[in-house]
């Protein structure tokens, strides 16, 4: 099973590509989705009240309580994704076994942070979605973010420029949606003459 790992900084259009994926028969794991069930009275509800106190509730973690205390303390996002990184990790470990079960041929795994939380290392090839910071920025205000919350997310990231060099592919979305759909298409036929290793050498056990 050939594992690709599919990213890109905030606004670059991860969830369009990743539909299109899906169209096309792949299986995608949605790493920010897991963080939402984890967030929704999931695993990691408990630890991070007590890392956090106060920005949980009966219905798990407040996300604009939790958003606030680290804008306050952006030194301690390390704490967070000390909780959440190894418990969403351990859920791709499941999708990846399920699908290697059915005999899939290529999974997806789809990663904001696949850079930064080093999961770069654990797939066999990266497909980085790309554009430029103008388009980036007008799409992600658009959603209603404010600037100085886009600005602190962008200062976690990889810069896009090196996300970019450090992938085996990248698709431009500052492009119409056929276009980018179109290169994708063009990178699954590539990865479809590919073969596996990363899920044997680290996902198997």
């Amino acid at each position: 099973m050939l594992i690709v790992g599919l990213t890109g900084s905030i606004g670059m259009g991860k969830s369009t590509a990743a539909a299109h994926l899906r169209a096309r028969g792949l299986p995608v794991f949605d790493a920010d989705a897991e963080v939402h069930r984890l967030y929704a009275g999931g695993k990691a509800v408990e630890q991070i009240e007590r890392a956090f106190p106060g920005t949980t509730t009966q219905q798990g973690v407040d996300r604009q309580r939790l958003s606030a205390a680290l804008l306050a303390h952006p030194q301690r996002i390390r704490e967070l994704e000390a909780i959440v990184h190894p418990l969403v990790r351990e859920a791709e470990r499941s999708f990846l076994h399920a699908e290697a079960r059915r005999g899939t041929p290529i999974a997806v795994l789809e990663i904001p942070l696949l850079f930064e939380s080093g999961a770069d290392r654990m797939v066999d090839a990266v497909v980085v979605l790309s554009a430029p910071a103008d388009v980036q920025r007008e799409r992600v205000l658009m959603r209603g973010v404010s600037p100085e919350k886009l600005d602190a997310l962008l200062a976690r990231q990889m810069p896009d420029a090196e996300k970019r060099q450090r992938a085996d592919f990248v698709v431009d979305t500052s492009v119409s949606v056929e276009e980018s759909r179109a290169t994708l298409d063009t990178i699954l036929e590539a990865l479809r003459a590919r073969h596996g290793a990363a899920f044997k050498r680290f996902w198997s056990a």
